[in-house]
């Protein structure tokens, strides 16, 4: 993970997931409430080549008009990552989640 700050002075963590893409775990600016954003940068949405012009197999890019917004990181309160957390170390110590 590399420690980073955002253009407006926040801690921001960067990393890899297991597939390479790129991911965030953020100190919000929300006024009214400590919260964090934690998730994937890019949704880079894809589509079957066979549902193109052009044709073909496996997955393409697949261009989203500027005026559609997706969603990718979690905004996140204090108790909402309090609740998440002993899941999260059942996962470390075990690699389950039951």
């Amino acid at each position: 993970m590399k420690k980073l700050k955002t253009v407006r002075g926040f801690d921001i963590y960067k990393f890899p997931d297991l597939y390479g893409a790129m991911c965030s775990l953020q100190k919000s600016s929300l006024a009214t409430d400590d919260a964090i954003w934690l998730g994937i940068d890019d949704a880079d949405p894809q589509i079957l080549a066979s549902q193109t012009p052009k044709g073909g197999t496996g997955w393409v890019k697949y261009r989203i008009p500027d005026n559609v917004l997706l969603t990718t990181r979690m905004h996140l309160n204090r108790d909402q990552v309090a609740t998440l957390l002993p899941v999260l170390q059942k996962f470390v110590d075990t690699g389950d989640i039951k």
